[in-house]
């Protein structure tokens, strides 16, 4: 994307991707730059999530506009799905590192997070969100949550509650969380609130799942304003997919117990444990974890230490089961079967 675009840097007008509305990001590219020149780097690594790394060669184009000559930039191909996710290879050998899409999730001096807040409105949704939410009157007041993407509007969101008569529960879950309010694919400690009810404010089902299976006690009602939906988390479909999983692990001899290797996702501890407690457990370290790079173990079953999505997103598309430790511990007897839960995580790397 050039400089004389008719478009502000960042907009996915330019990009050839459909939305169901024109959506600008503000890449941050003059606090990079001055950032570069602050620490006369002339290495600069550039990682952009899945869903927008066909928008990399643009911004490095905007970049070698504003910055000096001598200036490299790198663009990241490994996979990455979250602020946990960091390329260190890349990292290790650049002056600057620049973390597209995500908030911090550990204070780095060699990382700039470059959230991408939207420009969605987010009232329209939420309007329409209150025909599901309980009324004010006969509810204990109301939780609210959203993600990275949408927590510049958090404070018109609260205030949008509150005008309408709602005592809005709200807080920041702990150290992996950056903001009040803000949910992870992997932490939703935001919703732990005196609420009985918890409105999800963002694109997509993952998080306001998890969030209902971590709080099932709460009813969860998902406000999408990307694609202009308002539905209620139903966790049934999941738990019956995780249970038929438990199931078919609990004739497996031998364990394949997956240590991931990428820098926000290791649980060393837990993995041991498991390996310690099982002599037909063998430890598999890998960075990416996939159904391919698996299906040449002779495995019966696997338990995933890493990113818990791995499990839930991907967890069908495995030859043999793939549960996250809690389930291992249902499977082996360990635990009983309704002691099922999501499977999270707290705390920084």
């Amino acid at each position: 994307m050039s400089q004389e675009s008719e478009y502000t840097e960042g907009d996915l007008r330019n990009t050839g991707m459909s939305l169901k509305h024109d959506r600008e990001w503000d890449y941050e590219l003059e606090e990079i730059v001055d950032a570069i020149e602050e620490r006369d780097a002339t290495k600069v690594g550039l990682q952009f999530p899945e869903g927008l790394k066909r928008r990399g060669p643009a911004v490095a184009d905007d970049l070698r506009a504003l910055a000096d000559d001598d200036v490299t930039f790198m663009l990241s191909g490994q996979p990455c799905y979250g602020a946990c996710d960091l390329d260190t290879y890349l990292m290790k050998r650049t002056d600057v590192f620049v973390h597209f899409g995500h908030s911090p999730m550990k204070d780095t001096d060699k990382v700039i997070y470059v959230p991408l807040f939207s420009n969605v409105e987010v009232t329209p949704i939420m309007e329409e969100s209150l025909e599901t939410l309980e009324p004010p009157e006969e509810t204990e007041g109301v939780g609210l949550v959203t993600t990275a993407q949408h927590m510049n509007r958090y404070d018109e969101m609260k205030a949008f509650l509150e005008e309408r008569g709602y005592e809005v529960h709200s807080r920041r879950g702990d150290d992996r969380l950056t903001h009040e309010g803000q949910v992870l694919g992997c932490n939703y400690a935001s919703a732990d609130v005196p609420a009985d009810q918890v409105l999800y404010v963002g694109g997509g089902k993952f998080h306001p799942l998890g969030l209902a299976m971590e709080h099932p006690d709460k009813h969860v009602v998902i406000a999408d304003p990307v694609n202009n939906v308002v539905t209620v988390a139903d966790t049934d479909k999941f738990m019956k997919q995780r249970y038929g999983a438990i199931h078919r692990a609990m004739d497996a001899e031998k364990w394949g117990v997956i240590f991931c290797t990428k820098i926000g996702q290791g649980r060393w501890e837990m993995a041991q444990d498991i390996i310690d407690d099982n002599d037909n457990a063998y430890l598999i370290t890998m960075d990416e974890v996939t159904p391919d790079r698996l299906r040449n173990f002779d495995m019966d079953a696997f338990v995933n230490t890493g990113c818990p999505r791995i499990t839930t997103d991907d967890g069908p598309q495995f030859h043999k089961p793939m549960l996250t430790p809690g389930e291992y511990r249902i499977a082996v007897g360990d635990e009983p079967l309704d002691s099922l839960s999501f499977d999270t995580f707290h705390g920084t790397w």
